[in-house]
């Protein structure tokens, strides 16, 4: 019989942007550091935990071996709490809350820690790939025949991929303009308001010249951008007119979440954020690359009964502006209800920790609104879409 699993603890550093507050730090112990804020958040035993459960796309150097048990040898957690780090990509951390959820909905665990964490100013994009090894031989990488044969020779990078979505979704470059400074604008609004505070840790870091500092807010965030200053950013390389204005930013950052059963929730008397309610994956069109969003979507309304009209708020996350904006173009989706505090183009998209952060950040509005019902995907690269929904508590 399947278990009720609740959330019952949340935290996440602010986003960092690249070489930015958290560029110093050993990664493995911003890992620990977070932790450690998430489980005494709620006072909870550390030797209570069963397993942290880390997603981190770049698996390298300090964030090599396995990072989810050296974050645990950082943290205060004792060392009979083992760890696993898993990979999908971006939807790496939303899967590894998926199966937290699993592994306590079937009776293996009681509490587990899942977490994402990325520092992306160490280890960037494709850092696993083409590089020297050890011995000093070739690492070589994935785009192999094997691959190709899939894609039909239409070898897409992410960037080639968010302007062919935008094509055949029918997506202007007008769009994901307006798109991107609304994420900004709604991004600094929520932070003004003091909507992130319940889930930010403020975290210590270095400024500019090498000074400690305590950031408290999202480091990425461009109040100041204008729709007239995001027109005349030039296309990145390799782009006809995708811009860094329309995408996400390189960014760092950690973020992890409690996870319970429903016994252990009553024996604390905690009171949960919310209840897991709906999880799923797909695996999408690799050619397209990224629209795992728009695939899962028809799969979760089987699966949980719900239809669009029953979330109220939905974190689709913005890799690039054309990725949610085929996903609400496809299903009819109020732009209302979708990202409504901003979303990666504003608060980064430090790749392993996304997942958690979107939910850390779904659940919190949720509360926040009074409301019931919070949905969370993300694209990811080698084409797959996860999902939850999550039921305020």
């Amino acid at each position: 019989m399947k278990r009720d699993v609740f959330i019952v603890s949340t935290a996440r550093t602010p986003v960092g942007k690249r070489n930015g507050y958290l560029h110093g730090w050993i990664v493995p112990e911003l890992l620990g550091f977070v932790l450690d804020t998430v489980v005494s958040r709620i006072d909870l035993d550390p030797a209570l935990i069963e397993d942290v459960l880390t997603g981190c796309v770049y698996q390298i150097g300090e964030q090599g071996y396995t990072l989810a048990r050296t974050g645990v040898f950082a943290s205060h957690l004792p060392d009979h709490v083992p760890g696993v780090t898993l990979n999908r990509q971006c939807g790496s951390s939303l899967t590894a809350l998926t199966m937290a959820y699993a592994l306590i909905a079937v009776g293996i665990h009681d509490i587990v820690i899942a977490s994402g964490c990325e520092v992306m100013s160490k280890y960037t994009l494709g850092s696993e790939m083409d590089g020297t090894m050890f011995n000093g031989k070739q690492m070589g990488n994935v785009y192999q025949d094997y691959y190709l044969r899939r894609v039909k020779g239409q070898l897409l990078n992410q960037l080639q991929a968010a302007e062919a979505i935008a094509k055949e979704y029918n997506i202007t470059e007008e769009e994901c303009q307006e798109f991107a400074l609304a994420s900004h604008m709604k991004a600094h609004y929520a932070t003004e308001h003091g909507y992130f505070k319940k889930e930010i840790i403020p975290t210590r870091g270095l400024d500019k010249e090498g000074n400690e500092i305590v950031q408290d807010k999202d480091e990425t965030i461009r109040p100041d951008t204008t729709l007239e200053k995001i027109k005349k950013l030039e296309p990145i390389e390799g782009v006809k007119w995708l811009t860094a204005g329309v995408s996400s930013t390189i960014s760092d950052g950690a973020s992890a979440v409690i996870l319970m059963s429903e016994e252990k929730v009553k024996q604390f008397n905690l009171s949960p954020i919310a209840r897991v309610a709906y999880c799923g994956v797909i695996g999408s069109d690799p050619r397209l690359l990224l629209t795992g969003p728009v695939a899962i979507w028809p799969k979760m309304v089987k699966k949980s009964g719900l239809d669009k009209n029953d979330i109220d708020i939905f974190e689709v996350n913005e890799a690039f502006a054309p990725i949610p904006l085929a996903w609400v173009k496809t299903f009819d989706i109020d732009l209302d209800r979708v990202n409504v505090n901003g979303g990666a183009i504003a608060l980064g998209h430090p790749v392993g920790n996304s997942g958690t952060r979107l939910s850390i950040t779904a659940m919190h509005e949720l509360q926040r609104r009074k409301a019931r019902y919070g949905y969370v995907t993300l694209c990811t690269g080698a084409a797959m879409g996860p999902a939850v929904i999550f039921e305020s508590a």
